[in-house]
């Protein structure tokens, strides 16, 4: 039987009843924007994470961009963060009116290095946004300490990590700012787009959710040119369900991950998780020189893979005006060019593990 990558079905079944039961009590109530679900699920979530508020928009990349501007990030500033990424993390930076700048990866996390930060802060650097990348938290005391030393802002691109913690904190809670996605694929998914933003500092978070509605606090008075982006309360009622089972199908997850990291051939380098760290496997990403060979392999085998941020940032044609070539940042173009992320959720079995690991035992020396 065909082994998929993600699946989406499965989780849907997990809560089907729930879910159901939920969406009509929204149809039946009539109140379809800025409603009850909204403000419940904005408040359950900052006690998860144990934040300052939180602010429910319409997907992660407004969230990135309206979370830029509640800082002040704007026109003529510059905003450091890594090329191995969604492009949506550099185009919410330029959304903003600032200018993206990249420094390289840690070649063992896929995260942004923080000794690397320091060397490209110049007099016009207002924030820097790391990425919490395939579900790992990205450095954040490093970062933190490279931020307080030059008086920068942190924003969390946390998207793909939902549920991960850093020594003893939520993702999401690492930075002055932070950001999720609820896109169907993400380990707390919707049923479309959804977004939010929420941060340890209060006049942030207050600026965010007048952002998100135009700029206004009453809809009368219009203090900003704001956003029309608002997490609808639909997609409100289906995360507080998913809110309930997240912890464990992360655990589940985790899981998956000790039985890949068990059984897979040693020459597929695994994802490395630092000490202090859990990691929430949104994808697991491992890596090899042989991806055609063993793309190859899984797929004669019905075992779904897939690489991503194969052209990284740096190299995106939208974003050429930066100036940059191949070799630039060669962490980045090596993780590019040898990740492959293999099938990864919540209902995946071991013996379907073991099934990845004798397709992937077939591909020739």
């Amino acid at each position: 039987m065909p082994i998929g990558l993600m699946d989406i079905k499965g989780q849907i079944a997990d809560v089907q009843d729930e879910v159901e039961a939920a969406v009509l009590a929204v149809v039946r109530n009539g109140q379809f924007i800025l409603g009850p679900n909204v403000k419940a699920l904005e408040a359950e979530i900052t006690t998860y994470l144990a934040t300052a508020g939180s602010v429910g928009v319409a997907n992660g990349t407004d969230g990135l961009t309206i979370a830029l501007k509640a800082a002040g990030i704007g026109e003529g500033d510059e905003v450091i963060t890594t090329p191995f990424t969604f492009y949506a993390t550099a185009e919410a930076i330029v959304q903003a009116g600032a200018r993206p700048v990249f420094v390289d990866i840690d070649p063992e996390t896929l995260n942004i290095d923080p000794a690397a930060i320091a060397g490209a802060i110049t007099a016009m650097t207002k924030a820097i946004v790391p990425v919490d990348l395939f579900g790992l938290p990205a450095d954040a005391d490093a970062i933190s300490a490279v931020a307080s030393e030059h008086g920068l802002t942190v924003i969390e691109d946390a998207c793909q990590a939902f549920g991960a913690s850093y020594n003893g904190r939520r993702a999401g809670s690492l930075g002055d700012l932070a950001v999720f996605s609820f896109f169907p694929t993400k380990n707390l998914g919707g049923y479309g787009d959804g977004g939010l933003v929420t941060g340890r500092i209060p006049e942030f978070v207050e600026m965010a959710r007048m952002l998100r509605f135009h700029g206004s606090r009453d809809k009368k008075d219009f203090d900003y040119i704001g956003f029309n982006s608002r997490l609808d309360e639909i997609q409100a009622a289906v995360l507080r369900v998913g809110l309930t089972k997240v912890d464990g199908w992360n655990a589940h997850r985790a899981q998956v991950a000790a039985w890949y990291d068990a059984v897979l051939p040693s020459d597929i380098r695994r994802p490395a998780v630092p000490a202090g760290s859990s990691h929430v496997y949104h994808l697991y990403v491992a890596r090899t020189r042989r991806r055609a060979e063993v793309t190859a392999a899984l797929k004669g085998a019905g075992v779904a893979c897939a690489a991503y941020y194969t052209t990284p940032l740096h190299l995106q044609p939208a974003l050429s005006y930066l100036g940059h070539k191949p070799g630039d940042f060669p962490a980045t173009e090596e993780a590019a060019a040898t990740n492959l992320a293999l099938p990864m959720h919540p209902h995946l079995a071991e013996d379907q593990v073991a099934a990845v690991a004798r397709a992937l035992a077939t591909v020739p020396a």
